[in-house]
């Protein structure tokens, strides 16, 4: 018995290693769609007010590659579905490097919309290091990786300068840069992640523990799911995911923009995007730590609360240099983070262990559809007014989230004190 638990300790070692190096490198590829797309996207259409819609694309990509992925690992085979996600963002990232040299905003709406399939595997990775550190230490898992993310996406964009200084010596154009790390990126997590997924490998090979073990999990009705999505604690981390993506996803659209506005070169932008993913991911063990001794509700309003804060700082210091813009997106990235281990711990909490993949995939659809709607209308906003107002709406939105998901975490706490409550 002793020696079984020591094999699974080292199987759940193995998958969690496995999930950090894939997603180490395959968030390299990260600020293509981000920071580069903003830029890309300006350039190409000639106005900022084109700069969120490659991101909001990207976005939509990333929504249809969570149903990809859910529906692999509804089948028992979630590694094959996070492979096939990274392959096809390198293939959306060689549609962009086209469009850039051939000028072309259709074909760069096309490849931004490919390329977000990858950025599902980097995100939906977390779902299963939730499942491989158990009820006991979901969150502690989950910061594993995420943390492990930071790696790659922090590095990410600080490859804007010397990426595009690769590419313009190499006939590119300079912004297509960071979409040649992307390819590399990106398919090198899928060979990681291809090489894990085996039948031997319990999560990514043999699909999640809460399936059916040796084959495929039997099928769920929708009746069933939309069930389990009503209740109280599935809306709070759907809502909690959403709204936290929404706020991050607009304020990170305009921001590049605003900077290289101000007369910032590529370098230093993309300095200051790394410090902000570096509060996205860098607290992530933190975080995960303290979902699982408080609760996952707790971390949620704590993000919601540093999402209202750099909202303010964003409105106050918008005029004071680098510096202050470094402290403004540092405590935005940090605040994301809350939200989104948060609401993720709750969602796998809150499910039940069959419906689970389905949930995953709903949650990160809202995510998706959230920023989808966050992007362009940031860059409407921005081309007609200054940072600081931007700023106030995000402010507006984030104190709206901490008021509707604080009086939802109440409820659904006080519901489920209740129901533990003996009858007598």
């Amino acid at each position: 018995m002793a020696g079984a638990d020591r094999h699974g300790d080292r199987s759940q070692r193995g998958v969690l290693a496995s999930l950090a190096a894939a997603t180490a490198i395959g968030s390299t590829g990260l600020a293509a769609g981000g920071t580069a797309g903003v830029l890309l996207g300006a350039d190409l259409a000639g106005t900022s007010a084109a700069a969120g819609l490659p991101v909001a694309l990207a976005v939509a990509g990333s929504a249809g590659g969570a149903l990809l992925i859910a529906r692999h690992t509804v089948r028992g085979h979630r590694g094959r579905g996070l492979t096939l996600g990274y392959l096809l963002g390198a293939l959306g990232a060689i549609v962009v490097i086209v469009a850039a040299a051939a000028r072309s905003v259709p074909l760069l709406l096309i490849g931004s919309t490919v390329l977000g399939t990858a950025n599902a595997s980097v995100f939906m990775t977390r779902y299963a290091a939730l499942e491989a550190g158990g009820e006991a230490a979901r969150g502690r898992a989950l910061g594993t990786v995420f943390a492990a993310t930071a790696v790659g996406a922090v590095l990410s964009p600080t490859l804007l300068g010397p990426s595009g200084a690769l590419a313009q010596a190499a006939g590119l154009p300079r912004l297509s840069g960071l979409y040649v790390v992307a390819v590399v990126a990106f398919g090198g997590a899928a060979l990681v992640l291809a090489a894990a997924s085996n039948p031997r490998v319990p999560l990514l090979g043999g699909g999640a523990s809460v399936l059916a073990r040796g084959g495929a999990a039997r099928p769920v009705p929708g009746a069933m799911v939309l069930d389990a999505l009503r209740g109280l604690r599935m809306r709070v981390a759907v809502l909690a995911l959403a709204l936290t993506n929404l706020v991050m996803v607009a304020t990170m659209t305009v921001a590049p923009a605003h900077l290289h506005g101000h007369g910032q070169g590529l370098d230093v932008i993309g300095w200051l995007i790394a410090f902000h993913v570096v509060g996205m991911f860098g607290p992530s063990p933190l975080s995960g730590l303290l979902a699982d001794r408080f609760g996952p509700i707790p971390v949620v309003l704590l993000g919601c609360s540093l999402l209202l804060a750099a909202g303010l700082t964003g409105f106050l210091v918008q005029e004071y240099g680098t510096a202050a813009m470094a402290v403004h997106l540092g405590v935005l990235g940090v605040g994301w983070n809350c939200g989104v281990v948060g609401g993720s711990a709750l969602l796998a909490q809150a499910s039940p262990g069959a419906l689970r993949p389905h949930a995953e995939g709903v949650g990160e659809v809202t995510m998706g559809l959230a920023a989808t709607v966050a992007a362009p209308v940031a860059g409407v906003i921005a081309a007609t007014g200054d940072y600081g107002v931007y700023s106030l709406a995000g402010v507006a939105v984030a104190a709206g989230a901490l008021l509707l998901l604080s009086f939802l975490g109440l409820k659904s706490t006080n519901r489920g004190r209740s129901s533990e409550t003996p009858h007598l």
